[in-house]
């Protein structure tokens, strides 16, 4: 099968394995998904393994952004962070419809040895870059890398949903809903457009990931031409469509630059 149009044919349940500590998946995750007007949502900032992860460490971390749009509405929220343990963020819906939250991380660094670099290419699909490594022999060369967050989580307060789901925010990795999720019902199918740098991103490894009821499963897909996936709403729960998009780095100090894009709705 073309591996352009290969997609999973079902969900596969994950069972916990230890990989590489880069390869985390970064998140925001709220106590509940759908909130009354006038509710409090707690979001946490969140990374790590099979969508249950640990809290973000934002002693170590800047973000460069943290937005909050609904509707035509927009402010931006990084003097409302708190950098402690837990409930990260704290938001008063004032407003009834689809409320969208956005963060951007600053630029990590990592260096890795050749064969643990390999291995997180071929685990997250950076197919490409692991291809120019072996036609430029440098498959034992150790690997220098940045990396930065792009994260989106989508809330629902109230019954009236809107547009603000498919807002486009200039992320350099963004995840859009081509339909807004909480206008949904459990089976329905959902596509997902991928952009990088404000264009669509094809032939890309996409993760689709659902955690219900203490369970965690996950599907590889890869985006068309137009970026686009497309699956089905099978459970209700958390889930998260994420991807990484990795390109030479522009900046003196690495070889490489990646960007590690979320986004999380839930039911």
């Amino acid at each position: 099968m073309n591996r352009k149009r290969k997609f999973s044919a079902a969900f596969l349940l994950i069972t916990f394995v230890a990989v590489l500590a880069q390869a985390h998946e970064f998140w925001m995750q709220p106590q509940k998904f759908k909130f009354s007007v006038g509710e409090t949502a707690q979001i946490n900032f969140m990374m790590g393994e099979n969508f249950v992860g640990e809290r973000w460490n934002l002693a170590k971390h800047r973000l460069l952004r943290l937005d909050h749009h609904a509707g035509s509405y927009s402010d931006g929220l990084i003097e409302s962070v708190n950098p402690g343990d837990g409930n990260n963020l704290m938001v008063k819906f004032a407003k009834e419809g689809t409320h969208l939250f956005v963060v951007q991380s600053n630029n990590a660094f990592i260096e890795l040895e050749g064969e643990k670099f390999n291995a997180y290419l071929e685990e997250d699909g950076l197919e490409d870059v692991l291809t120019y490594r072996k036609k430029n022999n440098l498959l034992d060369k150790p690997a220098r890398e940045y990396y930065a967050r792009c994260a989106k989580l989508l809330l629902q307060a109230g019954a009236t949903t809107d547009d603000t789901y498919k807002k486009q925010v200039g992320l350099p990795l963004e995840i859009v809903p081509v339909k807004n999720p909480y206008a949904l019902k459990q089976g329905s199918e959902i596509s997902f457009q991928v952009l990088f740098e404000g264009k669509p991103l094809p032939f890309t490894m996409v993760k689709v990931w659902n955690r219900k009821d203490g369970t965690t499963f996950m599907q590889n897909i890869y985006t068309q031409k137009d970026g686009t996936i497309t699956t089905r709403l099978s459970n209700s729960g958390a889930w998260m469509v994420s991807c990484v998009k990795m390109v030479p780095a522009k900046e003196e100090g690495a070889d490489w630059q990646s960007y590690w894009g979320s986004l999380v709705f839930g039911f």
